[in-house]
């Protein structure tokens, strides 16, 4: 059929520059091209000179198109002939499987005894990628089809550019909104942690965190569970030169050992039942910024040898992926456990532990850093009182601090913290008085009444533990007030055993 090249020009080009999908704009083009060129099929390739890796991206035949990530690596013959056809951006391939370029393509989609034309695709002077057409089996290609495809260069480079970059949009737009949704949930977590103590008995702690702190060296920090290493090691972060960076932290023992290495390597898309979608894992998401392993002692053996991996060489691989992925992040990890006694059981690497214990940081627990504790309990009072939306801040009894002073604190901040907060659920008042933990000596001098007579039932003795909390919390039920919050138990849970108990609550609770 005859046709006029600027007519056939102007129609190929607005097909192909038609839709950012490039399947569709690729299978609306091929429908036209087809009425003037033998073709029953057309594809789009990406060529990366640096790694001598061809892929296709897309491809479409007459009944449909189709986007596609086919990778294929360039033998030596192939990436030498590449450069040495610079000159020829279009030629004509009588076979595809006896081409050294088009062969590994020709196998993976059978089409080995098909002949096809394909032209590079070259955009102010970049090497963008190749388009290329194949026979339809009925005729074959000649000079004049060559001469009328090739009218299709910049607009196919065109095309090819715009998905290119719609693609990264894409991309950066999803990992964009990932990220943002990952970091509003740690801000949340983070937002209240105030470091207290700089000037008492963490002073020296401080002393060390500024000398690292502008470094890249690993920090490992050493301390009793609940003395605030997670509060240290953001200090450190903070204090960096990657402040603007991520955060990332990792409770390595709260993460099941199947699960610990998609947590923390990511993996691709249908690596295993469930892999739905790609995931980046917690090192990926440091990249810029600093990772802290939180009780590194619970990593297991295999997580270890990956771990130590990032460490040495900064990259990592996504569970079922083929692509090495390079990261450039600082690692601050922290333990309660010893891991010297750990790396004689076996049970630690002690490649890992000296890679790590570049710069020890010990973190003294609350019992040697009392001068802390009226300053702790102050910032708690107020931040417990803001949760709990209490419009007044209560004051300490006289001679509370001095009580509490006198405990040990074997939970640290942490066991601090949880009686503060216990003793503002039990007291509404304006004043605050404190109930310190029993201990196990408390425990074991407690007299126990063996008389079988007065002896309560187990149900009895839960109908009078709920009422109890019940008057304490003045009836109610859910809230940080309320008594499920005092029991330590879900609010559903409380009042389906309180139906079972014939516990009266609501409005029929007004005799309590």
């Amino acid at each position: 059929m005859p046709i006029d090249s600027n007519v056939f020009f102007r129609e190929a080009t607005l097909r192909i520059c038609g839709s950012l999908d490039i399947e569709r704009a690729l299978h609306e083009c091929l429908l036209y091209v087809s009425r003037f060129l033998p073709t029953g099929q057309m594809d789009l390739h990406i060529y990366n000179k640096d790694t001598g890796i061809a892929k296709t991206i897309a491809m479409a035949n007459l009944e449909s198109g189709k986007a596609l990530d086919l990778e294929f690596p360039m033998s030596p013959e192939a990436i030498k002939q590449i450069e040495a056809q610079r000159s020829t951006r279009i030629r004509l391939i009588d076979r595809l499987e006896d081409d050294p370029v088009t062969s590994l393509y020709a196998k993976k989609m059978n089409v080995s005894n098909v002949s096809g034309i394909v032209m590079d695709l070259v955009l102010e002077r970049q090497m963008l990628g190749v388009v290329s057409i194949l026979n339809n089996g009925k005729h074959n290609f000649n000079k004049t089809h060559i001469k009328l495809f090739s009218l299709l260069s910049k607009p196919c480079a065109i095309a090819l550019t715009n998905n290119i970059r719609y693609r990264e949009l894409k991309t950066l737009k999803d990992l964009l909104t990932d990220d943002n949704q990952y970091f509003q949930e740690e801000l949340r977590m983070m937002s209240s942690q105030d470091l207290i103590g700089a000037e008492g008995g963490l002073k020296n702690v401080i002393k060390m965190v500024h000398k690292v702190a502008t470094t890249d060296s690993p920090v490992l920090l050493l301390g009793e569970t609940g003395s605030g290493k997670e509060i240290i090691a953001n200090e450190i972060h903070n204090l960096s030169l990657r402040k603007k960076g991520p955060f990332i932290r990792v409770n390595c023992g709260a993460i099941p050992a199947s699960l610990i290495d998609s947590e923390l390597f990511g993996h691709e898309k249908g690596a295993f039942t469930g892999a739905i979608s790609r995931k980046r894992g917690r090192i990926e998401r440091a990249h810029g910024g600093t990772l802290f392993l939180d009780e590194i002692g619970e990593l297991t053996p295999e997580a270890q040898v990956r771990l130590l991996r990032v460490l040495q060489a900064k990259e990592i691989d996504r569970i079922g992926g083929t692509k090495t992925i390079h990261v450039n992040i600082r690692v601050i990890a922290a333990t309660h456990r010893n891991l010297e006694e750990m790396i004689v059981q076996n049970t630690f690497r002690a490649d890992l532990f000296y890679r790590l214990r570049v710069f020890p940081i010990i973190i003294p627990p609350l019992r040697e850093r009392k001068e802390d504790i009226p300053d702790l309990v102050s910032h708690f009072i107020k931040k417990k009182s803001k949760e709990m939306k209490r419009n007044r801040i209560p004051s300490p009894v006289l001679g509370a601090i001095e009580k509490i002073s006198q405990y040990d604190w074997p939970g640290n901040i942490r066991e601090l913290e949880n009686m503060v907060e216990r003793s503002l659920i039990i007291h509404n008042g304006p004043i605050l008085n404190f109930e310190l933990p029993h201990t196990n000596a408390d425990i074991n001098n407690i007299t126990i009444d063996t008389n079988k007579e007065t002896f309560l039932p187990l149900d009895a003795a839960t109908v009078n533990h709920i009422k109890l909390a019940l008057k304490l919390c003045r009836g109610r039920i859910h809230g940080p007030n309320g008594a499920a919050k005092l029991l330590n138990i879900n609010p559903s849970t409380l009042r389906k055993r309180m139906k079972r108990l014939h516990i009266a609550f609501g409005k029929k609770s007004s005799g309590l």
